[in-house]
This record gives structure tokens, sequence and C-alpha cells, in this order.
């Protein structure tokens, strides 16, 4: 080892899922597989390009104006940044700075371990239920902070909101942050609860409902103490997060309500069909709440239905690990895709 490589601060990164760059029946990311409000294309299409040349505004103040009408809250409540994982992130470095351990699943989304060393904030992973269910008792210990998604990912369970507050009740004295990046396929959100705790903070997404993974849009949304310890450490870090394009078509997504009704309910009512599907194959899953499902099937092996999938260009994702190695989970597509999908397992199952 070089002298200077024990001062190196290591970590190992989060792995994303692969992005072919062919076209495929793409099943493995979780991204909304129909276009954006058409707002978004009008946006792009009559932008100025001579604004490019000028730093975006650092508030993000018409998005976040936006946000905060949509939300009925004040602007002061509202945090965006480069995709939730960059909200995420920046929440993680503002207030788990305590040297007691944060608290998030054993099975969860798998970028929390990574901050969490990233940052040196000590943690620990409650062990999810046989059922693949956040035992909420095992919150009620001293702590320096929880996290949770909600629903999780990537068992696809939604907890309703009594179970939030209940797990807010008896962590008054820490920061608890519920992520809610799929909420919207699934059922009330934390938000409802927002001026009860001062504790809380809901972080969601632009990359799954409203179809924007490619534009990395994030948000924050809490009390206005909170926020400004947020942007505080933001403008610390770096003033000028999200570019000219992602903020003038963030705040077209947010105007068409209508549209983003829709394509939320046609998701929904393609992944009810889907499930229905699956189980007929004999696959079993945790009732999915989100825009994927989570399923293994008893007689074959998850990893080669895995690798025979991808080969008829199929993609879906694969985790491995003790606890999830016998699981797909399998984003919700088109219902065209979704069928292409279970065509291709019924006659895998069939020849084998």
């Amino acid at each position: 080892m070089k002298a200077y490589e024990k001062n190196i601060r290591k970590v190992e990164p989060y792995v994303p899922g692969e992005q072919p760059q062919r076209k495929v029946v793409k099943l493995n990311t979780n991204e909304n597989p129909y276009p954006p409000a058409p707002g978004v294309k009008e946006a792009l299409l009559s932008m100025d390009v001579d604004k490019m040349r000028l730093y975006p505004d650092p508030t993000a103040g018409n998005l976040v104006h936006t946000l905060a009408e949509y939300y009925g809250v004040e602007d002061s409540q509202v945090f965006v940044g480069v995709g939730s994982d960059d909200v995420l992130a920046m929440c993680f470095l503002t207030f788990f700075n305590s040297e007691k351990p944060i608290l998030f699943p054993d099975i969860t989304y798998s970028f929390y371990k990574v901050w969490a060393e990233l940052y040196r904030i000590p943690y620990e992973c409650p062990v999810l239920d046989e059922d693949f269910r956040i035992v909420k008792e095992d919150y009620y210990k001293e702590n320096g902070g929880i996290i949770f998604p909600n629903p999780n990912a990537p068992t696809s369970i939604y907890e309703e909101l009594d179970f939030v507050e209940d797990i807010l009740k008896h962590n008054q004295d820490v920061i608890v942050i519920v992520d809610e990046a799929y909420i919207d396929f699934a059922g009330k959100s934390a938000l409802e609860l927002i001026d009860k705790y001062e504790n809380l903070i809901v972080v969601q997404t632009f990359s799954k409902a409203r179809s924007m993974a490619g534009m990395r849009i994030g948000y924050a949304i809490s009390n206005p103490t909170l926020i400004k310890y947020l942007n505080d450490a933001k403008y610390s870090f770096n003033s000028y997060t999200m570019n000219q394009t992602s903020l003038v078509c963030g705040v077209e997504a947010v105007k068409d309500k209508a549209y983003f009704e829709e394509q939320v309910q046609k998701l929904i009512d393609t992944r009810e069909w889907t499930k229905a599907e699956l189980t007929a194959l004999g696959f079993t899953f945790p009732d999915s709440k989100s825009n994927f499902i989570f399923a293994k099937h008893p007689n074959f092996v998850a990893k080669d239905l895995f690798e025979a999938l991808k080969k008829a260009d199929i993609y879906v994702r694969f985790f491995g690990g003790a606890r999830t190695r016998d699981y797909l989970r399998i984003s919700i597509g088109t219902r065209e895709e979704m069928e292409t999908l279970v065509s291709f397992l019924k006659e895998y199952i069939q020849n084998h």
C-alpha cells in the first residue's frame, strides 16, 4: 500500500441496474414506460438556448413554488435536488451526525449503507420479518436517526399511515426520513403527518410516477427549520445543483395533474394484471404496492430465470443475497411489455 492510500476514503459503491444501449424489454430499473407530461416536451422545444450560458437559479424558486402549491405547503417547506438520491445523501450529511447508530431495514434500498459508510455514520439494520415486513418495535430503541422507504424496495410492501406514525411517536428526539419514491402507486403519504411531527422529512422523486428519471429531480418536504438546514448544507456543497432544463421541465410535469393521474392508474392496472398472470404461473410475491413485483417461483432458480430472460432481451433485476437470492424484481412496463414477459415465462416453465 502506498503511504497516501491509508488516507483515501474507500467505499463499496452502489451498483445500479444495467442500462443496455439497445432496444430490449427493460424491466430492471423501475423506470416509467410512458413519456412525461406533454407540457414537458413543449417546454424543451421552446427553451431559450442562450440561457444555458447562465447559472441556474440556486434556489430553484419556480420548481419549489410549484411543488409547494401542489402539496399545499409553504415554499419554505420544500427542498429540491438532483434526484431523490441527491436529496437523501444531503439528508444523511445534514441530520445523521450522532454517535448513535441510525436504523434502516436489512433488506431495503442499498444506497443507505453506501451513504452511511461514505459519511462514516454508524448504522444498524433491523431484520425484516419472514414476510419481508418491517417490525416497528425494532425501531423503539435508542438511535441516531431512522430512514425507511414506504413502499419498501425491493420488497414492494407498503405500510399504512398508522404504522409510520407509530415509529414517529417512538422517535421524536431524532430525525425520521420516510423515502416515498413509490408512494404514488400505493396509498396515503406521510406528508399528512408533516405538521404533527417536527422531526419528519418526506422524500419523493420525479423518476417513477412522473416519468422523468433522466431529468434527475427529487425533493424533500418538512418544516421550514429542517429545510433551511438542508439548504445551508447544499449551499456549502454546491449552490447550482439543478440545471436549467430540469427546473423548467419539472414545473411542467407537476402542472399536468390529469396526465399524471392517468399514467399512474394505467401502471397500477397493468401491475394488477401482471400479478394475476404470475400467480397463475406459480410465482409468489409480497402484495406489491409499487411499480414493481418481487417474485419467486418454487420450482426454478431465480438466477437461472434471470439469465434466461436476459438472453431473450428481457431485463429484470436479480440481487443475490441470503434472503433475496430466490427473487426477481420485475418492473412494471407497458401492457405489451408485460405480455411479452408472461409469454416467455409460460414457455420457459412448460419446457423445463
